[in-house]
């Protein structure tokens, strides 16, 4: 039985999608589709219904696929005992935040790539909650709590916030010294989807967190114009210090409340593969949580 095979079919089964699992395995939507096809006339069996949006296993593909799982985990981890300098082959598909990609990562991946130049890396930068399993990324780094998803999830840390406010916004308005000076102050909002939820300053209290509803000037949904929106003077924001250093320290931005900062925020690697993760996204996944000890330190 072919070994290709039964690796797209795996992929394809837990993707839902021949493109998506072919991009994974880096090869042509054809080559996909041949291999396949060869296996459901090697079997002798309908393995997968096919239509135009989706891909679903029929009952045979069902029962095959666990143990067609275990084959392929088995064949990696051999090959793995006599190839542990091998070369790295293939693509990786990996989702940052937005920030963190511009100035922490990809400044740091010509000479990660440099030396395995038989491994492609396909890099998103969003800010915005990704499906790891329907979008086709092998790892995902996450700023934030996660949700109960089944996915697989390392924690790496967590960020320190700090409360910020350009030195403009804070001589037209004051700068605050305590919760009851929030009153006449403003939020720069942050929203995942832009909705109607209420702006709110998120403090330390006791041993817990509470949050002050405040007004806000603008909303956004993206960390670039988060901060651009601080700078430009349209309110104060909660950001993790490790981005703001050099802007702190030239004066374009202002701590300020430091005793009343935010719930530091949790930063993980997520990813689907279980125990089993492919060597070449290991070795992602190990390249990125190397280069986050600088923003968690």
């Amino acid at each position: 039985m072919d070994l290709d095979a039964l690796k797209m079919f795996v992929r394809v089964a837990e993707l839902g999608s021949f493109t998506r699992a072919a991009e994974h395995l880096g090869v042509s939507k054809a080559r996909a589709s041949l291999l396949m096809r060869a296996l459901e006339e090697e079997l002798g069996a309908s393995l997968l219904q096919r239509s135009t949006r989706v891909v679903r296993l029929t009952p045979d593909g069902v029962e095959l696929l666990a143990r067609a799982r275990k084959l392929v985990s088995d064949a990696d981890d051999l090959g793995a005992m006599f190839r542990t300098r091998a070369t790295l082959r293939g693509r990786v598909r990996v989702d940052l935040p937005v920030h963190f990609a511009r100035e922490l990562f990809v400044p740091r991946l010509p000479d990660w790539l440099a030396a395995h130049p038989e491994l492609e890396l396909v890099v998103s930068a969003t800010d915005r909650r990704v499906d790891v399993v329907r979008e086709g990324f092998d790892c995902v780094l996450s700023i934030g709590a996660l949700k109960d998803s089944g996915l697989v999830a390392k924690r790496l840390g967590a960020l320190a916030l700090i409360n910020c406010a350009s030195p403009a916004y804070l001589e037209r308005r004051g700068t605050p010294r305590t919760l009851a000076d929030l009153e006449r102050h403003v939020l720069v909002h942050y929203a995942h989807a832009l909705g109607a939820e209420p702006a709110v300053f998120e403090h330390r209290a006791g041993d817990g967190w509470a949050l002050v509803p405040m007004k806000r000037l603008v909303t956004v949904n993206n960390a670039d114009a988060y901060l651009a929106a601080c700078l430009a003077g349209l309110g104060i924001i909660q950001v993790p210090r490790y981005g703001m250093r050099a802007r702190l320290a030239a004066g374009a931005l202002v701590e300020i409340l430091p005793e009343l900062t935010a719930e530091p925020m949790p930063v993980s690697l997520v990813h689907a593969y279980g125990s089993r993760v492919p060597r070449r996204v290991r070795a992602v996944m190990g390249w990125i949580e190397e280069a986050a000890r600088d923003m968690l330190a």
